[in-house]
C-alpha cells in the first residue's frame, strides 16, 4: 500500500510538471517553468482543500457583511475550522468553462481568498504571470488543465501533497541550477540536523499534553520547519507542534507560506520581512531553531540597523559584529538569542545552523567575539561537518552548529566534533552544484556517534573542551650565536659616530676573535688602557658592528645580560589554553630548535575551531620504489600503444 501511495504521488507530480511544460514551452524560458507551475499547484490544492465546505462557507460569511474581516476569519475559522477560505462563486473549472475573459474570472477568482493569504499571490507575482500567459493565448489551456488534476486531501494526504509539492520544487529548482540553493536545503541535509537535533530528547517528548515550538529565522521554501515537524509527530502523534518562520526574498517566503498551508500549516506561520533588520518574533524563544542562512553575503544594506542593535548591551548583536562582506555570524548569534532558557524539566532551547567553515576560525575581532560568547556560555554542543558538495548553490564543505541552552549532564562543559564529511552516496544525476546526499545509511553513523558521545569513534568524533578552542599566540624566538669579527666595514660603520676616534680601531683589531658576550667589559678596558673614552652609546654600537653569526658560539647576552635573539629567526605558536605552555614547547618547539626562547606576557589571546587539523591523520608517502615501477609501467604501455600506432 506504500509503495502504491508513493507511486501515484511521483505520478502526480509528473503530471502536474510534465503536463504543464507542454503549454509553457517557447512561451517563457525553461528555467522560469517553476514560477508557473508552482502557484498554479498551490491554487489547485487550496482549492481542493475548500471544495466540500465552500458553499457552506460563502453563505456564512455572506450573514456578517459589514464585519471587520479579522472577525469574520475568527468566526469561519470557530465555525469550520479553516485557516483560510475564498468566497468566489468561481474555481477553475468554472474559469475553463469558457474561453472568454479567462484573465479577469482568474483575477477575481484570486481576490476571493481571505486576506490572510493574499500575499502569497503577491509574492509569486502571480498577476504578471498570468499576463504573460494571456498575451500568449495558454491561459485558458493552464487553467483548463489545473482544474482537471485530483489533488484533493481524500487522494493525496497533507504529507502526500508535500511530497508531490518538493518533487515539482525539485524540477523547477533543477532547472534554475545554482539559484535553487538560495532559498532552498536538500531534504538529507534538514534529515540529518532534526535528527541530531532531537536524538536527546525522548523522554521530554513522550506524553498527551507535550508541546513543542519550531523557528526558523530564513526559513526559506519552510521545508525545515515541515521535516522537523513531521519527526516530532513520529516520535509521539498527540504532540502539540507550532510552526513560525521568517523569510525575506518574496518567491522564497510565497514558497514556504504556500507548502505550510498545503500541509495543514496556520496561514500566519511564516512571516515576511529582513531577519537581520527586524526580528519578527522579538521577545519570543523556541525549543527548537533551525536556519540554513546565505553565505557569504554583505550585510552593508542592514549595517545602520544592525550596529544600532548592537549598541543595548545582552541584545542579539550585541556579542559582536562580523565584517560587512559576510553575515551568516549575525544569524548564528541570533539564532543562540532565540532559544528557550534551560528549564527545571531538563528542558532547554536546541539550534541546528548552518554554515560554511569560515565561522570556525575567522580571527576578526567580530567572529573571535562571538565565538568567545559562545563558549563562555557554553552554548556550543557540537559541531558537524557535512560532505562537500551538499548543497545546490555550493559545493564548498559546510558545517551544522548544534546550540543548546541545557545541555545533559555529561556533555555540559563539551563540545562535540563529528565528522560527516565521509558519509555520502553518489546522485545518479546532480542538481545545480549539489552531487552528493547523505541517505539513512550515510546519516546514521553520525547519529549513533552523536548519541554515543564519549565512547563514540574517534575516526568520526572528538569530544573537546572550550579552551582546547582557546589559544594563545607566543612568539617564538632564537636566541643569537654571535662571535666578535673585526672588519673595514666595521670601521666605516663606526665612523659615522662623533664618539669614535681613529685611536679606537686599533683597539677593535686587538678585539677581532675575543668572545662576544665580554665585549661590555673587554672594549671598556681596552679603550681605557688605551687612554681613549668609551661611553655606553659607542659600547653598544661596538657590539653591534662586531657581531656575527657563530653556532659555535654560546648563546648571546648584551651588556645588560638580556638574551639577544636572532634577527632572522622568529616565528608564532599557536598554544591552546587547555594545555601547559612548558610542556607543549617541550613536545612541539624545542625538539626542532634548542635555542628557542618565547616570551608569555607578550602572548595575545584568541579562539578558532580548527576543525580540520583536528581529524588530520598523517599518512606516509608511498614508497619511491613502487612509484618508479608504476611510473615505468605506464612508461612500458605507452611505448606499446605507441609501437601499434607506427606499424600501422
Amino acid at each position: 500500500m506504500a509503495e502504491s501511495a508513493e507511486a501515484a504521488r511521483k505520478t502526480t507530480a509528473k503530471i502536474v510538471w510534465d503536463t504543464a511544460d507542454k503549454y509553457l514551452r517557447n512561451i517563457v524560458d525553461e528555467e522560469d517553468y517553476g514560477d508557473y507551475i508552482l502557484p498554479f499547484t498551490v491554487l489547485r490544492r487550496l482549492e481542493c482543500m475548500l471544495a466540500d465546505s465552500k458553499d457552506e462557507v460563502i453563505k456564512y460569511v455572506d450573514a456578517f457583511a459589514g464585519m471587520p474581516q479579522h472577525l469574520i476569519d475568527i468566526a469561519v475559522k470557530d465555525r469550520f475550522g479553516l485557516g483560510f477560505y475564498n468566497v468566489s462563486p468561481l474555481d477553475l473549472a468554472t474559469i475553463a468553462s469558457v474561453d472568454d475573459n479567462v484573465d479577469k474570472s482568474l483575477k477575481s477568482y484570486i481576490d476571493g481568498f481571505s486576506n490572510n493569504i493574499a500575499d502569497i499571490w503577491v509574492s509569486f507575482d502571480f498577476k504578471r504571470r498570468t499576463k504573460v500567459l494571456t498575451d500568449a493565448n495558454r491561459l485558458h489551456a493552464v487553467v483548463k488543465h489545473f482544474s482537471t488534476l485530483d489533488l484533493s486531501p481524500a487522494s493525496l494526504s497533507n504529507t502526500g501533497m508535500g511530497d508531490v509539492f518538493e518533487d515539482v520544487m525539485y524540477r523547477a529548482f533543477n532547472k534554475k541550477g545554482k539559484a535553487a540553493g538560495n532559498f532552498y536545503t536538500p531534504r538529507d541535509a534538514i534529515k540529518l540536523m532534526v535528527d541530531v537535533l532531537i536524538a536527546n530528547d525522548d523522554d521530554t517528548l513522550a506524553g498527551e499534553s507535550t508541546a513543542r515550538s519550531i523557528y526558523d529565522p530564513t526559513a526559506g521554501s519552510g521545508g525545515m520547519l515541515l521535516i522537523a515537524q513531521d519527526a516530532l509527530r513520529r516520535m509521539n502523534e498527540t504532540i502539540d507542534v507550532t510552526l513560525y518562520g521568517q523569510e525575506l526574498m518574496p518567491s522564497a517566503f510565497a514558497l514556504g507560506k504556500a507548502d505550510l498551508l498545503i500541509q495543514g500549516g496556520r496561514p500566519d506561520a511564516i512571516k515576511q520581512g529582513n531577519t537581520l533588520v527586524e526580528d519578527l518574533y522579538e521577545g519570543q524563544t523556541f525549543d527548537y531553531v533551525l536556519s540554513n542562512p546565505p553565505f557569504g553575503i554583505d550585510w552593508e544594506v542592514e549595517e545602520k540597523s544592525v550596529r544600532e542593535q548592537a549598541k543595548t548591551p545582552g541584545s542579539r548583536f550585541s556579542h559582536g559584529l562580523p565584517s560587512i562582506s559576510d553575515g551568516q555570524m549575525l544569524f548564528l548569534a541570533h539564532c543562540a538569542s532565540k532559544l528557550s532558557p534551560a528549564g527545571k524539566n531538563g528542558q532547554g532551547g536546541r539550534a541546528a545552523v548552518v554554515s560554511n567553515a569560515a565561522p570556525l576560525f575567522n580571527g576578526d575581532k567580530g567572529p573571535t567575539a562571538i565565538r568567545e560568547w559562545l563558549l563562555d556560555e557554553d552554548l556550543i554542543d557540537a559541531i558537524i561537518a557535512l560532505p562537500p558538495s551538499m548543497f545546490y548553490g555550493t559545493g564548498i564543505p559546510t558545517y551544522v552548529w548544534i546550540l543548546d541552552t541545557n545541555k545533559d549532564p555529561e556533555r555540559v562543559g563539551k563540545i562535540q566534533l563529528l565528522d560527516g564529511s565521509d558519509q555520502w552516496t553518489l546522485l545518479r544525476r546532480p542538481m545545480g552544484e549539489k552531487r552528493r546526499e547523505m541517505s539513512t545509511t550515510d546519516r546514521d553513523p553520525v547519529l549513533e556517534a552523536y548519541k554515543a558521545f564519549d565512547h563514540a569513534d574517534p575516526e568520526i568524533s572528538r569530544v573537546m573542551t572550550p579552551d582546547d578552542f582557546r589559544f594563545r599566540d607566543i612568539p617564538v624566538y632564537k636566541q643569537a650565536r654571535l662571535a666578535a669579527r673585526f672588519s673595514d666595514e666595521v670601521v666605516e660603520t663606526l665612523r659615522e659616530r662623533k664618539d669614535f676616534t681613529e685611536g679606537h680601531v686599533a683597539v677593535l683589531k686587538s678585539l677581532d676573535g675575543t668572545s662576544w658576550n665580554g665585549l661590555a667589559k673587554a672594549f671598556p678596558q681596552a679603550a681605557k688602557a688605551a687612554g681613549l673614552k668609551a661611553p655606553l652609546g659607542l659600547v653598544d654600537a661596538v657590539m653591534k658592528a662586531l657581531a656575527v653569526p657563530d653556532d659555535s658560539a654560546p648563546p648571546a647576552v648584551d651588556r645588560k645580560g638580556t638574551a639577544v635573539t636572532s634577527s632572522g629567526w622568529k616565528m608564532t605558536e599557536r598554544v591552546p589554553l587547555s594545555e601547559d605552555l612548558a610542556e607543549h614547547m617541550a613536545r612541539e618547539v624545542v625538539p626542532f630548535s634548542l635555542d628557542a626562547q618565547w616570551d608569555e606576557s607578550k602572548a595575545k589571546h584568541g579562539n578558532e575551531i580548527p576543525f580540520t587539523r583536528i581529524f588530520y591523520t598523517p599518512r606516509a608517502p608511498r614508497p619511491l620504489e613502487e612509484i618508479d615501477s608504476e611510473v615505468q609501467g605506464l612508461m612500458g604501455e605507452l611505448a606499446d600503444m605507441f609501437k601499434l600506432v607506427s606499424d600501422q
